[in-house]
C-alpha cells in the first residue's frame, strides 16, 4: 500500500472510528509532534499508549469528531493532507464547560514517516473559527 492510502486509512481508522486496537498498524512507538500550536504534545515524542492519551485528550472534548480529507500530496517520507473537521463540543475543552456547539473548521497536516510508519507530523489549523464557533470569542 502507497503512503496517502496508508495515511487515509490511518485517518479513518483511528480518528473517524476510534479504532485504537490498530494503532500499532499505523504508528510508530516514537512519535514526535514537531508543531501543532496550543497542542500540550508540541514537541514531544510519544510512545503507543501516551498517543492513544492525547487522542482521548480530543475525544474527550469532541467525541463525534471527524475528519474529511479534501487533497493529499504524497512525499518520500512524507504525506500532506488537507481537511475539514467537523465535531460536537461535549466536553471540557481549555478550562471551558461544554457548549453543545458544532464546529467545522479547515486544516494542514504533514505527516512523516519512519519504517513504513506514522511517526510524527506538523499541523496547522484554524483554530480562531474554532473558538468564535464556541462562543468562546
Amino acid at each position: 500500500m502507497n503512503k496517502e492510502s496508508f495515511l487515509r486509512e490511518f485517518m479513518t481508522e483511528i480518528w473517524n472510528k476510534k479504532n485504537f486496537d490498530k494503532i500499532e498498524q499505523y504508528v510508530h512507538p516514537e512519535y514526535t509532534i514537531h508543531l501543532d500550536t496550543t497542542d500540550p504534545w508540541e514537541g514531544k515524542t510519544l510512545s503507543h499508549s501516551e498517543f492513544i492519551e492525547r487522542l482521548n485528550f480530543s475525544f474527550n472534548s469532541f467525541p463525534d469528531m471527524n475528519f474529511e480529507i479534501t487533497s493529499a500530496i504524497p512525499e518520500e517520507n512524507h504525506v500532506a493532507i488537507t481537511w475539514i473537521l467537523t465535531g460536537t463540543n461535549l466536553g471540557m475543552i481549555g478550562g471551558y464547560p461544554p457548549t453543545k456547539k458544532s464546529i467545522n473548521t479547515k486544516g494542514l497536516t504533514i505527516y512523516h514517516f519512519k519504517d513504513n510508519l506514522i511517526n510524527g507530523h506538523t499541523q496547522v489549523f484554524d483554530r480562531i473559527t474554532v473558538m468564535k464557533q464556541l462562543g468562546f470569542m
